[in-house]
């Protein structure tokens, strides 16, 4: 047998773990963790069972030596480490967004087209169990031909969580880099990948958050939230980003005649009354996936004119990766596509830098708010 391939995580917080555990499941070797304070990676890596632990990305490269980087911290600093990696040649997996413009995901996507290595985008719960299913019965023509899809999803973020990267533009953070990157894919992968239009309306309804010090992990960010927010001596950082958005699309599929049309609607600081939820609707018949992700129960509706539970097809279920959370389950299952695809296998296509630097496209002309027709003059 061959030796596993070898893989240097950039990031230490929940995605660098994730990341790291992805690969392992997927039979790679983690053979070195890099992040910005030396305590905190030492900490990682020794946890992790991780060799080598270190805060110079470029040093990590050449000290580990990996076949393959994988990129698990902020959109805003994926573009020096890629580009890095890149020029080495390594393999690039890289979490959603994939940089923090447009420009520099076309420029990275032409590197390592150009250099010959293989890349991943992490927009990937399009591989949650009830999207596979949903994606296999729109194509055996359960519904007849796609006409629409709807993605409508409510969090109720905290005003409050501390400033980070997530409230800032040039470091990867907003709704549309970071919601709206993985509900785009799961559209593209339930009726086609070609999109023909794009119009929306985004909104910063947040406007600042408090600066804490001592937040690492953005999965535990809420236990910082201040107890008393009107403390004069709290400091406040400011908001450039959409924390709301409403986008339509028009997706070409190879299952219609017609363009598919899309409504994307989120709503980060507002609360649900009903459950998020994905549906697909055709000529003869829709699927209605719960929750935001389309992670929950499916429902299929057709000539019997009746809303029915579907159980999973078994070869589906057999095919999940065994482990626990929605963003886990889907970064193994894309980390073992990946591994796959480098070592010779054929795997069906996934998300890879082509789809990321066209997201960083659309995202910018959406923030752009130039989808609006003035009527103030038609009476």
């Amino acid at each position: 047998m061959s030796a596993p391939l070898k893989v240097l995580i950039s990031g230490t917080g929940f995605a660098g773990q994730g990341h790291a555990d992805a690969f392992r499941g997927a039979g790679a070797e983690i053979v070195g963790i890099v992040g910005r304070t030396p305590r905190v990676v030492e900490e990682v890596a020794e946890a992790g069972g991780i060799p080598y632990a270190g805060t110079d990305w470029d040093a990590a490269l050449a000290a580990c030596q990996p076949d393959i980087v994988s990129i698990a911290t902020p959109g805003g600093a994926h573009y020096a480490p890629i580009k890095s990696a890149i020029a080495a040649g390594c393999h690039v997996f890289c979490d959603k967004p994939m940089t923090e413009s447009a420009e520099t995901a076309v420029e990275l996507r032409d590197l390592a087209a150009a250099r010959g290595v293989k890349t991943a985008y992490a927009a990937s719960f399009r591989y949650t169990p009830s999207v596979l299913h949903a994606r296999q019965l729109v194509a055996e023509g359960a519904i007849g031909e796609p006409t629409e899809i709807e993605c409508i999803s409510h969090f109720n973020l905290e005003r409050a969580i501390p400033f980070g990267w997530s409230h800032r533009r040039e470091q990867g953070g907003g709704r549309l880099n970071n919601n709206f990157t993985h509900t785009l894919s799961i559209a593209c992968a339930l009726v086609g990948d070609r999109i023909l239009n794009i119009a929306g309306e985004v909104r910063d309804d947040l406007g600042r958050a408090p600066i804490v010090e001592g937040v690492h992990n953005f999965a535990t960010r809420r236990n910082f939230i201040p107890e008393n927010l009107e403390d004069p001596a709290l400091q406040w950082g400011e908001s450039n980003v959409e924390w709301s958005y409403t986008v339509m699309a028009q997706l070409e599929s190879p299952l219609a005649d017609k363009p598919v049309s899309v409504l994307f609607k989120h709503g980060g600081l507002v609360p649900r009354f009903h459950e998020d939820h994905i549906v697909v609707y055709g000529t003869a018949g829709a699927i209605y996936i719960k929750g935001h992700y389309g992670s929950g129960q499916l429902f299929h509706y057709g000539a019997d004119k009746q809303w029915q539970a579907q159980a999973l097809p078994p070869e589906i279920a057999a095919g999940m990766p065994e482990v626990a959370g929605e963003t886990e389950l889907c970064w193994h299952y894309l980390a073992r596509e990946f591994l796959r695809d480098i070592q010779g296998e054929t795997v069906a296509p996934y998300p890879t830098f082509a789809e990321g630097s066209r997201d960083q496209k659309i995202i910018e002309r959406l923030r752009q708010n130039r989808s609006w027709t003035d009527v103030t003059d038609l009476g």
